[in-house]
């Protein structure tokens, strides 16, 4: 039994046909979750919900999951309860590894977190995450995103100022590079200098920037997207210069992203989502490569403002100058070499 999203029906008003159906499809960023308050649109989205979204005509043929606070422990040591999250997302992943639901391999790899705040202790987490994920595990996301205006909302785990900078989150990032395992950065466009930072003190460990670094576009920043495209420019051109960082494609349908698809009696068509966005990714592709980035569906949270369908329609418009190599790194083989799906 499928549950569907809030907006469903709102959703429905619009369907396109499927642009390059052929064209294969690693979606290197969404989530899997069951009664997240935090998540009014979908509360519920495990295997059935996410196949019902993926099966729309795009060729998907493995994904990524991304933490996001679920099925943590409810026992045993503090440090230890994000492991809970890598127990249950692995069993989706066998479930789908299975063949009984689909060819393609939901959630192929997978990204749990670790408060890197307790230092060398860090270690002993990673390595039971790596244990749970059945060969499946690949790093981390401690997110970062704050802002010092109030009505921003932070991150679920109410990061402090300067996470990024801090000695002890730093002794803790320490025990990721010895393991192989990757870092994913999740800021607001104000902290992408301290990923910048984070990255040349840690120049042996793969870093991920997410969401194009959250360019905000709410409270303060709300009318004044010129001006934060413009401090986020030179932002990303630094993070570039960076060889260990890639940066994900997406995310950028957020509320906190200012664009308000979602109050709109109508949702908008993958032309005007890509119309609206284009810059952001022109100017990274241009950054970073095509093979140091990768497109990224961020579902169900970006499902606030349009389908699975619309969204990676919206990516191959985006795309649609770019040669066939070109294509491949962005959709499908930076994502699978990154994670080493």
């Amino acid at each position: 039994m499928v549950g569907l999203s809030s907006n469903s029906e709102w959703l429905d008003l619009l369907k396109e046909e499927i642009i390059e159906p052929d064209l294969p499809i690693c979606d290197p960023h969404h989530h899997l979750w069951d009664r997240n308050s935090h998540q009014p649109i979908q509360p519920r989205y495990l295997l059935d919900e996410i196949l019902d979204d993926i099966q729309c005509g795009h060729n998907i043929v493995s994904t990524v999951f991304i933490e996001c606070g679920a099925m943590f422990k409810n026992d045993g040591p503090e440090h230890m309860k994000p492991v809970g999250e890598t127990e249950f997302v692995n069993g989706i992943a066998a479930m789908s590894a299975s063949g009984n639901y689909d060819k393609l391999k939901i959630a192929a790899g997978i990204v749990g977190t670790v408060d890197l705040t307790i230092g060398a202790l860090a270690g002993e987490v990673l390595d039971a995450h790596i244990k749970a994920g059945g060969g499946r595990f690949r790093g981390i996301r401690r997110a970062v995103a704050w802002d010092a205006a109030d009505i921003i909302r932070n991150h679920r785990t109410n990061p402090p100022k300067g996470l990024l900078l801090q000695d002890d989150f730093r002794r803790g990032f320490a025990e990721l590079g010895p393991r192989g395992m990757t870092f994913e950065a999740w800021c607001y466009h104000t902290q992408i200098a301290e990923v910048t930072d984070l990255a040349r003190k840690f120049p042996e460990t793969t870093i991920i920037l997410d969401h194009f670094g959250g360019p905000l576009g709410t409270g303060p920043y709300a009318g004044n997207a010129n001006e934060v495209f413009e401090a986020w420019k030179p932002l990303i051109l630094e993070l570039a210069t960076c060889d260990n960082v890639f940066a994900k494609l997406g995310g950028i349908n957020m509320d906190v992203n200012g664009f308000g698809w979602h109050q709109k009696s109508n949702p908008p068509s993958s032309k005007e989502l890509a119309d609206a966005t284009r810059r952001y990714y022109d100017h990274t592709i241009e950054a970073f490569g095509p093979n140091r980035c990768m497109f990224e569906s961020n579902f169900p949270v970006d499902k606030l403002s349009c389908s699975y369908q619309i969204i990676w329609n919206t990516f191959k418009r985006i795309a649609s100058g770019a040669t066939h190599a070109e294509k491949s790194a962005l959709f499908h083989d930076t994502a699978t070499r990154v994670y080493s799906l």
